[in-house]
């Protein structure tokens, strides 16, 4: 594996953790019902767009190369 591939697979594997997180953010606060709801779901909609958003980017780079 070179350089490029790793690194466009270790960004593509911690992009998908930020869209993971984004979820279990969501989930844990709407199960919750505490106090900081509006909070973690904000973030939770935050790290999926970011997650989501670093993954387009590498795709569409990849196929424009």
């Amino acid at each position: 594996m070179n350089g490029r591939k790793a690194h466009r697979t270790g960004t593509f594997v911690l992009s998908l953790a930020m869209a993971v997180i984004g979820l279990a953010l969501i989930v844990q606060a709407l199960s919750a019902g505490a106090g900081s709801v509006l909070a973690r779901l904000l973030l939770g909609v935050l790290f999926i767009a970011a997650g989501t958003g670093r993954m387009y980017l590498l795709v569409r780079k990849g196929t424009d190369a």
